[in-house]
């Protein structure tokens, strides 16, 4: 399994309508791997391999991670920001971000503004501030304000780490889908494919699939996998029947989210080829949210369409965790479905 590539794919920043790096780096991984590759107009990677008459398939992949948008620098140099994707205000005590400019990224911290803990009231302590609250400090003072401007971006800066069978990075929601659109367009190349096979990696996702709407309607799949991470709640104080995953048990079959519902004969296809071939699978439900898949489903005439997932502890943060079978079963069943379409 190729670590490298998902660390330097986790490690790239990306946020929402800012993907350009992370694009950039696996337009090089696929050179070679597809019939033809473009960028659209909303900054979506479209890779297409050609079948033999197969049907129109396609994997989707969005590259974006949550971070923020520089909204404002104050004369004193402190850097305010607004959200493009969703946070748990509590994750974003005492981060060391990353601002990406034009002209180079710089180092930061981010925390709320008001007291420390030794001088705060017991009110002060229970309090969760919101977004607005919080700013970014580069310790470069009035400086700043010359160093940045308002729509540069901020990214969390933490490394990916090995923990035994488990990966641990920021952004594995949903690098580890750019990881599998990448293997996918290999395996495809040695294995052979009737299908024609179209990998999107897409961009905007975090605020509301917007890349996978335009690709969608652009390619008009009759088949449309939804790539991406799903919870892992197998940890304390989470009830065993709102933990979605279990990690270790395989990738993720999933069948309903906030915004659709998958294809039940697909459904069926896809667990059947997973017993033949001893990949350990789980099926999913996730009571909320939304993943690109649906925006295949309801592309144009629409399409079946069906999301493969990893269960990833503690998504959102700087702390995202897999399990690296997991990974391994969701990249082999994508090769299995595809050589065999």
């Amino acid at each position: 399994m190729d670590i490298d590539l998902l660390k330097r794919l986790c490690e790239t920043p990306g946020v929402p309508g800012r993907e350009h790096r992370v694009r950039d780096l696996i337009a090089a991984e696929i050179e070679g791997l597809a019939d033809a590759v473009e960028t659209d107009a909303m900054g979506n990677l479209l890779a297409r391999r050609d079948g033999k008459g197969g049907k129109r398939v396609m994997l989707l992949c969005h590259m974006d991670e949550i971070g923020f948008l520089v909204s404002h620098v104050s004369d004193e140099g402190w850097v305010h920001v607004n959200p493009v994707g969703g946070f748990d205000n509590r994750n974003l005590f005492s981060r060391r971000v990353l601002v990406c400019t034009k002209d180079g990224d710089l180092k930061a911290v981010m925390n709320p503004g008001g007291k420390p803990v030794h001088i705060a009231s017991p009110e002060d302590r229970k309090k969760i501030p919101d977004i607005a609250e919080f700013f970014v400090d580069t310790g470069l003072g009035k400086a700043a304000k010359d160093r940045i401007q308002v729509g540069d971006f901020v990214v969390m800066d933490e490394p990916l780490i090995e923990m035994g069978d488990k990966v641990v990075s920021k952004a594995l929601d949903n690098r580890i889908a750019c990881w599998l659109g990448i293997e996918a367009l290999r395996r495809a190349k040695e294995s052979g494919h009737e299908c024609e096979l179209h990998v999107a990696f897409t961009v905007q996702e975090e605020v509301g699939l917007r890349g996978a709407r335009t690709a969608s309607h652009r390619i008009q799949p009759e088949i449309g996998f939804g790539i991406d991470t799903t919870l892992a709640c197998d940890t304390p104080g989470v009830p065993k029947p709102q933990a979605v995953t279990q990690q270790g048990e395989g990738f993720g079959l999933h069948i309903k989210d906030g915004s659709f519902i998958a294809d039940i004969e697909l459904v069926e296809e896809i667990e059947a080829l997973a017993k033949a071939n001893d990949i350990p699978f789980q099926r999913t439900i996730l009571a909320a949210g939304g993943q690109d898949g649906a925006a295949a489903q309801q592309a144009a005439a629409g399409a079946r369409a069906i999301g493969i997932v990893v269960g990833t502890r503690y998504i959102h943060t700087v702390t995202e965790m897999i399990h690296k079978t997991d990974l391994e079963a969701a990249r082999d069943i994508l090769a299995a479905w595809i050589t065999a379409n």
